[in-house]
């Protein structure tokens, strides 16, 4: 019987090696799956590459990561926010890597991955510093269609953590509005998805035409509590 419901997050993140890409859904603080960031933290893998859209908000969730020196190289679109101050940190004394990368490109990196592609070519970041590889070496380009386009490569993961409102045990996902964001395109490009749901539902309780994310892309889900907060929303419990 297939049942990927895991009982902890522990569990559910054991054996992340010390070196691996983490691909982390979220964007901004919409769909960051912060107690999968937590787990990570305590399950102690070091030297990472952390993929995500931003470089962390305040000092929770993947600042928090980043804070405790688990990251070593970061690949996101959007690095500086008001308060991304544990990242600025960082990457000005040197300790922290940054590859910066268009959001859509980032995206269709992702999809790539999932999809098989090695890579593809893009108008977006042609005559641009974005045009260079991280070591300053310039990016493959090619004239197609008239248009100048450089050459990106698709971006794998050994594991994606993601946040997902509700699942079952065969892992079949839907999300919350704008908490989906990178969530299903990461989950096809990493070899082993964890993902964290509020609600677990029976098989056949989810619409087939509403699956976001089938089971066949999840190897973990966990269940965490809703909470509510002073402000009358939610958040998830700790």
């Amino acid at each position: 019987m297939i049942d990927k419901i895991t009982a902890s997050v522990a569990e559910a993140l054991a054996g992340i090696d010390d070196g691996a890409t983490v691909l982390i859904g979220g964007f901004g603080t919409a769909g960051i799956p912060n107690e999968l960031i937590d787990g990570l933290i305590e399950q102690g893998a070091r030297e990472l590459t952390v993929v995500n859209n931003n470089a962390g908000n305040g000092d929770h969730g993947l600042a928090a990561l980043l804070k405790a020196g688990r990251v070593r190289r970061i690949v996101c679109s959007f690095p500086r926010q008001a308060d991304s101050h544990v990242f600025d940190a960082l990457y000005r004394s040197g300790r922290i890597e940054l590859e910066l990368v268009p959001q859509g490109t980032l995206a269709e990196r992702l999809r790539a991955g999932g999809a098989g592609i090695g890579a593809f070519f893009t108008p977006t970041g042609y005559g641009t510093e974005l045009a260079r590889n991280p070591d300053g070496s310039p990016k493959e380009t090619r004239v197609i269609d008239g248009r100048p386009q450089v050459l990106e490569y698709a971006i794998r993961g050994d594991v994606a953590l993601i946040r997902a409102e509700r699942g079952d045990r065969w892992g079949n996902l839907v999300y919350r509005k704008a908490a989906r964001n990178f969530g299903p395109v990461m989950a096809t490009a990493a070899r082993r998805t964890v993902a964290t749901v509020h609600e677990v539902v029976e098989l056949g309780a989810l619409d087939p035409e509403a699956i976001v994310t089938p089971g066949i892309h999840v190897s973990h889900v966990v269940r965490i509590e809703r909470v509510a907060t002073q402000g009358g929303g939610f958040k998830p419990a700790a």
